[in-house]
């Protein structure tokens, strides 16, 4: 009799971590290859892990509504055979501190795993601008130790980062008096910028909530899909310094060419043609130009990519909004394209969205026009540098020029802006690239076939 360990797998290179919804195994079931052993969760999409092996479910590790890390051993099977099978450690934990149980009250805080770097980065003084994540300045908030100290603390965690394995094991120390604080002054101006930070994402130093709101108010619990987007939103803001650009495209060839083909393109291919196809088109001419929009980083290093996978932005009926991913874009045609686009939108509204169909995404379009909005700043869908958002397409008098001279002219006009990461991306390359685009748009063929 083997036992193998059934893992949390990796569902993309930005999730690092996965909520169990249910389980449909318990301990004592039989369980065949492939089989659904238990439904988990991203910020993405609902997925389900199937069994590894086939025997009896010997021991389930999580609970449902456990936040888990990817590679985690979550449940060990069973089996009728004999041979030896290597059976990967689980992750440890720490014993529990009464700082861990004052810790347990804090509800859907983004979570820090350790992943161990073979270099950590030295330790910074107060100005070296190095991230920490909210709960652990909440931490450092409710234990007393400044920023000063924080600097002090080696962190494993990613590029050297201070996780919640560090501060809690920096505090137990300091109170059996292995470790002694650098110092214990903390100025006013710190202080307020951990306060601002804990308040700002929900965080609290107690169990003890509000119970009572002023005036006539109704109040609505986040559903677990928005707790999750909410973290990745803030956890973008943290990671990526936001910088936005605008730009405005004349798209009048376009409209003009969609409105005269879209009934027989409909007829003959069995889908209806929309603008989004054809703005990812654009946008994949203007990647090949500028590979360098289509990348990720890495610490200080630049992974450009090489594949073009183009995430959109799709709202879901219950008012989310989820970002499925056309996977090698600069691969199809117009045709193939409105498929993708269609099938993805399709499967997504319908919750028939696979944990691939979300993943591994170089860059992101939203479309802010669908509800009416001439333009938006988008907020960086993580490890991605660059998110565009079309607004909605307004008829406008405008002034154009032509070999008769200037005239002014009712013309399909369109808002373009575009958010990017200004650790990879400058203003020169960012508003460039969004020009570019704009200009691809308004040079659109409207003698073209589909």
């Amino acid at each position: 009799m083997a036992v193998i360990d059934l893992v949390m797998p990796k569902l993309g290179e930005s999730i690092m971590e996965a909520t169990i919804l249910k389980w449909f195994k318990q301990p004592g079931d039989p369980v065949k290859m492939d089989e659904t052993v238990l439904e988990i969760a991203t910020d993405k999409v609902d997925s389900e892990v199937p069994s590894t092996a086939a025997g009896v479910i010997d021991e389930i590790l999580f609970n449902v509504n456990d936040v888990v890390p990817i590679g985690s051993v979550i449940a060990r099977i069973k089996t009728s055979t004999e041979e030896p099978v290597s059976v990967s450690q689980p992750v440890q934990t720490p014993p529990k501190t009464q700082e861990a149980e004052v810790l347990e009250t804090v509800q859907h805080t983004p979570r820090e795993f350790n992943h161990v770097s073979s270099q950590p980065k030295q330790n910074s003084n107060g100005s070296s601008g190095r991230f920490y994540s909210p709960l652990v300045l909440n931490i450092a908030a409710s234990e007393g130790v400044s920023i000063t100290e924080l600097e002090t603390i080696p962190g494993t965690g990613n590029e050297g980062r201070v996780t919640k394995k560090d501060i809690l094991q920096y505090v137990s120390d300091k109170k059996t008096g292995k470790k002694t604080a650098t110092t214990s002054y903390q100025s006013p101006t710190i202080s307020t910028q951990q306060q601002q930070l804990v308040e700002n994402t929900g965080l609290t130093t107690s169990s003890s909530q509000l119970s009572g709101y002023s005036g006539n108010v109704e109040i609505l619990e986040m559903d677990r899909m928005r707790k999750l987007i909410a973290e990745h939103m803030v956890r973008s803001k943290h990671t990526s310094p936001h910088v936005t650009s605008f730009t405005e495209a004349d798209v009048t060839n376009l409209v003009m060419w969609r409105d005269k083909v879209k009934k027989e393109f409909e007829k003959r291919e069995g889908t209806r043609i929309t603008f989004t196809p054809l703005f990812i088109e654009a946008i994949v001419k203007c990647i090949k130009k500028f590979p360098l929009i289509n990348c990720s980083l890495d610490g200080d290093k630049i992974i450009v990519k090489k594949d073009i996978n183009v995430g959109m932005a799709t709202a879901l009926p219950s008012g989310n909004l989820i970002v499925p991913v056309i996977r090698n874009a600069d691969q199809f045609n117009l045709v193939g394209l409105t498929k993708q686009v269609n099938t993805l939108a399709d499967n997504a509204r319908n919750g028939k969205l696979k944990a691939d169909d979300t993943t591994g995404g170089t860059f992101t379009l939203t479309n802010v026009g669908t509800f009416g909005s001439l333009m938006g700043t988008p907020i960086i869908n993580q490890p991605q540098v660059a998110i565009l958002a079309v607004g909605a397409i307004k008829k406008r008098p405008v002034v154009i020029e032509t070999p008769q001279g200037d005239s002014i002219a009712i013309r399909h006009m369109m808002y373009l802006s575009m958010s990017y990461d200004h650790r990879i991306v400058d203003g020169s390359l960012g508003a460039t690239f969004l020009t570019a685009v704009a200009k691809e748009l308004e040079n659109f063929n409207d003698q073209r076939d589909f």
